[in-house]
């Protein structure tokens, strides 16, 4: 021991309390080995078969470790535990019977002799139900209920009807008077242990076996202490426990090295002791282990290790004060990074909501354009077809009047015959002309003549073309087989001349037609004559084609008053 530091000396110590003495030469060479770790030192003493148990550091500074037996008594154990063992067998019977009646079973001194111990641990038995299961037969043994439960009773009207305990009923109410259980975690033991790390809260840890005579004393006394319930409940502790003749609970003892029983043990997340060397930046803070803050295992009466008082005087006076303010670090932290995903949260949605109006407003822009450009679209389509309309219109124009232009000259250079039909025309102007027409010219000559005067009279007449808009020179008789040819072509007749001839009085129509000549014309027989009524694209009374001759009756008129 003397070439040993304070270093060496503490962890020599910490492995011998952890392993309830040993060689004191073996030790320091296990320890030697593994450099000085008391975790390594543990696990190659142990060879735990779990490797879960590498996630826990061990903690245990501020426990009480048993001292070791002298040699003596452990020499003298054998025969001590012989004659014990009738004592043992008579208290089992006795408690087996109690039981069975629902009779709280007295409590003896032998009963709580250490001298036996069980035979060595072997494999648990198949699962009886888990955590589930033996929390309702703790509640059936001791007559307590969940503080969870209890409390969600006071809080809701809450029938008779049993929970998931077989007990008959349940209290209505919770107060003091009330036997309550701390609020066991109902999942599995590696579950447990994720709530711990995953939360920052402390754990509880629970495991009794039914084959130790302190079980049921532990049960009666801890589990149900009013304080110390009340202790886990107000701290948020994750509370867990089984029997290790399940499969659950059995590994569990094994990770906690559980050697003795009633087992309480105390996890929480805390910081690592020292940082593993790895290629991550020495700024960066290390994540909190699960660590073994204590263990307390043996009796629960006079005051042992795992009694109420011992427990809660533990958590008050040691646990809570060192780990707390570690924990609340955690919480602060996990709320701030929690706030911060709210706020990223909140901060994305505002963003995808303002790119959504932004895109419903770019696609709206973009439709109003669409339709603004489809609307100028139609308007220049429409503007271009108006456009050829007017310009075809006006072509039209121009070719129908370069016609009555070489029909005026036409005429210009016939003479008149000495007898025959003498045909007044009143014009649309108002002007009066008067023809002499021999009786085997046709109508065409007539509309012909009243088509030449229809001419504008700021037209020049030496201006007048020499040859029709066809290109060719006619005579006076061509002339009439020329214009019924253009009129064949036409779709209507009345249309292409723009006007119509009726007599003054009484009104009658002469409406044109090809090959017939005017001494065949009832109206004409002997002269007559006639007015000129514009229709279609004709001339008004101003001597201008009319842009208007739907309106009205479509043509102007003057009564004669001959």
């Amino acid at each position: 021991m003397s070439h040993l530091d304070a270093a060496q000396r503490q962890a020599l110590a910490q492995l011998q309390g952890l392993i309830h003495g040993t060689d004191q030469e073996v030790a320091i060479s296990v320890l030697d080995s593994v450099g000085w770790d008391v975790q390594r030192a543990v696990d190659l003493i142990f060879d735990p078969t779990s490797t879960s148990m590498r996630q826990f550091e061990i903690d245990d500074s501020a426990v009480r470790a048993p001292q070791p037996s002298t040699s003596l008594f452990q020499l003298a154990r054998p025969f001590v535990s012989v004659l014990a063992f009738p004592l043992h067998v008579l208290s089992n019977i006795f408690r087996f019977i109690f039981g069975i009646l629902r009779i709280p079973f007295p409590h003896f001194n032998f009963s709580t002799l250490s001298f036996y111990r069980s035979l060595p641990r072997r494999p648990p038995r198949p699962s009886r139900g888990g955590p589930d299961r033996w929390v309702r037969e703790l509640e059936e043994e001791t007559g307590a209920v969940s503080i969870g439960t209890a409390r969600a009773d006071a809080t809701t009207t809450a029938t008779d009807t049993a929970g998931p305990s077989t007990l008959t009923a349940r209290p209505r109410a919770f107060d003091d008077s009330v036997k309550v259980l701390p609020d066991f975690t109902l999942g599995s033991y590696d579950e447990a242990l994720r709530i711990c790390q995953r939360d920052a809260r402390i754990g509880c840890i629970v495991l009794v076996s039914e084959e130790h005579d302190d079980v049921a004393e532990f049960k009666r006394t801890t589990l149900t202490d009013p304080n110390f319930v009340k202790l886990l409940h107000e701290n948020n502790m994750v509370v867990w426990g089984g029997d290790v003749r399940d499969q659950e609970a059995w590994s569990a003892a094994a990770k906690l090295q559980a050697t003795t029983y009633p087992f309480v043990a105390f996890v929480a997340p805390q910081p690592r002791r020292s940082p593993a060397s790895s290629s991550s930046s020495r700024s960066s803070t290390p994540a909190p282990v699960l660590t073994v803050l204590s263990r307390h295992q043996g009796p629960s009466i006079n005051g042992g290790p795992t009694s109420a008082h011992t427990l809660s005087a533990h958590l008050t006076t040691q646990l809570l004060p060192r780990v707390t303010p570690f924990l609340e670090r955690i919480h602060q932290t996990q709320r701030e990074r929690e706030r911060d995903r709210r706020l990223r949260e909140e901060q994305d949605r505002a963003f995808k909501e303002t790119a959504r109006r932004d895109r419903e407003r770019i696609e709206s822009k973009m439709e109003e354009e669409r339709r603004e450009r489809e609307r100028l679209h139609l308007v220049a389509e429409e503007e271009e077809r108006r456009r050829q309309r007017e310009e075809e219109r006006k072509r039209e124009r121009e070719r129908r009047m370069d016609w009555r232009r070489w029909e005026r000259r036409v005429q210009a250079g016939l003479k008149e015959p000495a007898k025959g039909m003498r045909v007044a025309v009143r014009l649309p102007s108002g002007g009066r002309v008067i023809r002499t027409f021999a009786g085997e010219q046709t109508l065409t000559a007539l509309y012909a003549f009243v088509d030449a005067q229809l001419v504008p009279a700021g037209m020049d007449v030496q201006e007048d073309p020499v040859t029709s808009p066809e290109g060719d020179a006619w005579n006076t008789v061509d002339l009439e087989k020329c214009l019924e040819g253009q009129i064949a072509k036409a779709e209507d007749a009345r249309e292409w001349w723009g006007f119509q001839l009726a007599l003054a009085y009484p009104r009658k129509e002469i409406p044109w037609e090809g090959g017939v000549r005017l001494a065949e014309v009832e109206a004409l027989r002997g002269g007559g004559q006639v007015v000129v009524e514009m229709v279609g694209n004709g001339k008004g009374s101003n001597g201008r084609l009319s842009e208007d001759a739907g309106d009205s009756d479509g043509y102007d008129t003057e009564s004669d008053g001959e």
